[in-house]
């Protein structure tokens, strides 16, 4: 399956600085998106993913809408958010919206569901965080359903019941292509075998390698429940330049700055300069360096959990649309044909 492997990319619409160190405003970063998604179609990427957020500092919080915007610029990357917080939407309204993208993209739009790892959605939307492991539940068990695209009788908790309902439009195909997200949990693994759904990992901090018995268990899952194979997918921070100075350079100061936002919001500890190269070396989740030490790594991790595609998630905190556009080509005109080699 490695040798198959697909390259795609991830952003979350983070706000970027301009040449001057101020922060574009969010119809900009939006905008700059789509150019971004544009490139990445025309360097011959697999995958595009839009994440959901409902917060300052990340401008998308419509994934849907912005893969609209690229579906109508771009021919062949397939489009998908990254992720879409299934426990504080309807799983209905989701459906349609990425059926109705699936049809303006002529079959190229991909949902990829998970719970995220911000919670501003809940109360946003009126949801109570107690209800966090029912919500995601219930939502999915309807969504699941829906896949089908035939009459839905379904009833939970969480919404209004379905009997006998149909949801509108079919997909061309008669299937969404839906993944479910995991940050490392063995439930979640299992859930994803259960519902039979390919499996996409977050792979934010530590070494790939450790994510193997999720791996391995989500492969004994899908056996024992008499389903076939599918694919494993991961995402992972990254940023390429042209050599390996040059990246950790150009963006240890952004995402320092990004995990220490968050990390003030979470009680984590302030960045280190030695955590960040542990993390940029081999046994570390940010993939980022020269052509051939990002491809390098990419391919040892695919090679090691079997995946079927592996997805960088480019936008690195307020690190300049210009740079990023520069990452993004080297990532499909040399990260790609390396990847690809490696693999052979």
């Amino acid at each position: 399956m490695a040798q198959q492997l697909l390259l795609g990319l991830d952003t979350f619409g983070d706000v970027t600085f301009d040449g001057d160190g101020v922060p574009l405003p969010h119809p900009q970063v939006i905008r700059n998106v789509v150019r971004e998604a544009v490139l990445a179609d025309e360097v011959g990427l697999s995958f595009i993913g839009v994440g959901e957020h409902h917060r300052p500092d990340f401008a998308v919080s419509a994934p849907d809408v912005v893969l609209a915007a690229i579906a109508g610029q771009t021919r062949q990357i397939h489009l998908g958010s990254a992720v879409t917080v299934l426990s504080s939407d309807d799983p209905v309204r989701v459906f349609q919206r990425f059926a109705t993208l699936d049809a303006v993209s002529n079959g190229r739009a991909e949902v990829i569901l998970g719970r995220g790892s911000f919670i501003e959605s809940f109360p946003l939307f009126g949801y109570d965080l107690q209800d966090y492991e029912l919500l995601f539940e219930e939502k999915l068990d309807l969504f699941a359903n829906l896949l089908a695209e035939g009459p839905v009788t379904w009833s939970g908790q969480t919404r209004p019941p379905l009997e006998n309902q149909k949801v509108y439009p079919y997909t061309a195909a008669g299937h969404l292509t839906t993944w479910i997200g995991v940050g490392g949990s063995p439930q979640s693994v299992v859930r994803a075998a259960r519902y039979g759904v390919p499996l996409m990992l977050a792979i934010i901090g530590g070494a790939p390698a450790r994510f193997a018995p999720l791996v391995d268990l989500y492969r004994r899952a899908l056996a024992q429940l008499g389903k076939p194979e599918l694919p494993i997918g991961a995402h992972s921070p990254g940023y390429v330049a042209a050599t390996d100075a040059q990246a950790r350079k150009e963006i240890f100061p952004h995402h320092r700055a990004m995990q220490e936002r968050i990390g003030r919001e979470r009680g984590w500890p302030p960045m280190t300069v030695e955590q960040f190269e542990h993390e940029v070396g081999p046994d570390g989740a940010l993939f980022v360096g020269s052509p051939e030490t990002v491809a390098r790594k990419i391919a040892r991790a695919a090679t090691t959990l079997g995946l079927a595609r592996f997805d960088m998630k480019y936008s690195v905190g307020t690190l300049p649309h210009e740079k990023l556009m520069k990452s993004i080509e080297l990532y499909g005109t040399e990260v790609a044909p390396l990847v690809r080699e490696m693999l052979q």
